[in-house]
């Protein structure tokens, strides 16, 4: 399969999707599933099986084994890239405000790589929100190996775990010689990591710790490709993101409170 610009839309259901044709709908954690009329995870060199614990990674990794593609993106099947800066053009018409082909090129013209706009914890650092939240042990053991891995890497690690804000949701586009290099050096970890930590004991919601963990791992290698001077600042080009489906502010908002005062991990998501 290919063309110029293959954004991955992660999807585990049938979907409405963007028509325009740089997006390459995908049916992530297909194997054993029923076809739902999108590109499937499971053929060629894949790890659709372990979607449980990668999430749309898998994906992503069907995507860096399998697409021949001059750049390459990740987004979700309700959370796009954007340009429409009315909220309401968007609440009324989701798929109508996705970021298109047409306004994407420029920008891939002038930097190396799209990000989403950074999200901000404010009262929290990295490493305290996913501690609060999730299980700060799955970090320590991830520091651990890229410790032994990747050494280098370990001052960005701790710079950015100490930091309020991040790119999140795996989502990028990139050159794909670019991207295949952070997916080789993303996925040896996170095999690593999921190897030692295991799964015994941990709900469904909590066994897609890889993927978290991956949302994280995003800003370390992107803190790296700087320090290292293989990337400067003006090469990353953040835009804005939305969602297309329904928050529960209220129980998320209460969730995040339960588990900063009371120590109440997340058990699914919002």
């Amino acid at each position: 399969m290919s063309r110029d610009i293959q954004i991955l839309v992660a999807c585990h259901k049938k979907s409405e999707v963007p028509q325009d044709p740089m997006y390459l709908p995908v049916h992530v954690g297909a194997e054993g599933k029923e076809d739902i009329g999108f590109v499937r995870d499971d053929t060629g060199d894949n790890i659709s099986g372990m979607n449980s614990a990668f999430s749309e990674l898998t994906g992503l990794y069907w995507a860096w084994k399998n697409l021949d593609c001059r750049y390459i993106g990740l987004v979700h099947y309700r959370r796009y890239f954007t340009l429409e800066r009315s909220r309401n053009k968007i609440r009324r018409d989701p798929l109508g405000s996705v970021l298109k082909e047409k306004e994407l090129k420029p920008l891939l013209y002038t930097h190396k790589i799209i990000v989403p706009k950074k999200r901000r914890y404010y009262i929290e650092t990295i490493y305290s929100h996913y501690d609060h939240t999730f299980d700060g042990k799955q970090l320590d053991m991830c520091r651990e190996v890229i410790a032994e891995k990747c050494p280098e890497y370990l001052p960005d690690y701790d710079d950015f775990m100490a930091r309020r804000e991040g790119y999140m949701f795996n989502m990028f586009i990139a050159p794909k010689p670019l991207a295949d290099a952070y997916c080789t050096w993303l996925f040896d970890i996170l095999f690593e990591l999921k190897e030692r930590f295991g799964s015994e004991g941990l709900t469904d919601f909590e066994k897609r710790y890889p993927g978290r963990v991956a949302e994280r791992l995003f800003n370390v290698w992107l803190l790296r490709q700087l320090s290292s001077g293989q990337m400067k600042p003006g090469d990353i080009c953040e835009i804005p993101y939305f969602y297309a489906g329904k928050v529960n502010w209220i129980k998320k908002i209460s969730s995040f409170i339960s588990a900063k005062l009371f120590g109440r991990k997340y058990t699914k998501s919002f």
